[in-house]
């Protein structure tokens, strides 16, 4: 990869707020005693406490994921968040019957429960911290450490895909990773976005990179940088190299003015929230050494992946 991956990559890393649009559907944040239910009907019921509140939730009406096109509708829960009183002014929640059979769908990742339903299809709750601060800070807000619990509902193995592989830029300076993800063999993406990454339709969806024992952060799975799955392609491509936190809308502690990065790291993982109500994925790889153009075996792999990113997308130039 060459400098204008990396400028390309610098310009759509994003700052996703707590207020991000679309983001999948949140039953509860910083959840504890979580059950999830389904009843004869395909109606889902999740029953957990917040904030020191006894909550069921209830949820049907969408299954898996539509493309994206414009002018058409994702797919979306019909929600009532009062146990069964917005939609019948009924408690139903007192005499909900759970049909939930074993799980045997796919594996999932931040999974906390699963089921099959009658119909065959799954229903799953999964938890993670989506909000982490990029560049690696260490959450200094509650709004950032969140556990977010996210239902999904699918059927059969219509789980979204992440692609990743690694190359170098900058002549071999920086360390660098790209990637495409897809859903039922389409591309996913949205259709527009702020100036800081964020998606403004039902479509979009942001990567979540975090690094493992990125020598510039310190021990542990740090949140590198979050940044928007490419339109139309999927495509994604982003360079490891420091960043000002003070400028291009990111989040960064009071008094903080030295730059950050680069976030190598020994392993990373990419994280997404599902397309429509689909599970939220996540993968992992093992980090990719620095570049040494001493070595037949790098220059080649150098060459191969400038090939497959310019074949990936053509917006991220080899």
């Amino acid at each position: 990869m060459a400098k204008k991956v990396l400028s390309l990559c610098a310009r759509v890393a994003a700052f996703v707020g707590p207020a991000s649009a679309h983001a999948s559907f949140i039953v509860g944040r910083d959840a504890t005693g979580i059950k999830l239910g389904i009843d004869g009907k395909g109606v889902a019921m999740v029953t957990l406490t917040e904030g020191g509140v006894l909550k069921h939730v209830m949820a049907r009406g969408a299954v898996n994921a539509v493309a994206p096109r414009p002018g058409v509708k994702q797919v979306a829960f019909d929600v009532d968040w009062a146990g069964g009183w917005g939609w019948q002014k009924q408690q139903l929640w007192k005499t909900f019957t759970s049909t939930c059979g074993r799980y045997d769908g796919p594996p999932l990742a931040y999974l906390v429960a699963a089921c099959k339903a009658n119909d065959g299809s799954y229903w799953a709750l999964q938890r993670w911290q989506r909000m982490l601060p990029n560049l690696g800070f260490t959450p200094w807000t509650k709004e950032q450490a969140v556990q977010e619990l996210h239902l999904s509902h699918w059927t059969g193995t219509n789980l979204a895909k992440i692609e990743v592989f690694q190359g170098w830029v900058y002549a071999g300076r920086f360390n660098g990773i790209f990637g495409r993800v897809t859903f039922a063999g389409q591309p996913v993406h949205g259709f527009g976005s702020s100036n800081f990454g964020v998606p403004t339709d039902a479509f979009g969806r942001n990567l979540f990179l975090d690094t493992l024992n990125a020598k510039n952060y310190g021990a542990g799975w740090r949140r590198e940088n979050s940044f928007l799955a490419h339109n139309p392609t999927g495509a994604f491509c982003y360079g490891f190299y420091t960043f000002d936190p003070t400028k291009g809308g990111y989040q960064h502690p009071a008094g903080q003015s030295a730059v950050r990065g680069p976030g190598v790291g020994l392993r990373y993982r990419l994280s997404m929230i599902g397309p429509g109500v689909t599970p939220d994925v996540m993968v992992e790889a093992q980090a990719l050494h620095a570049f040494d153009k001493s070595n037949p075996a790098d220059v080649e792999l150098e060459q191969k992946s400038n090939a497959l990113l310019q074949e990936l997308d053509s917006g991220c130039h080899a």
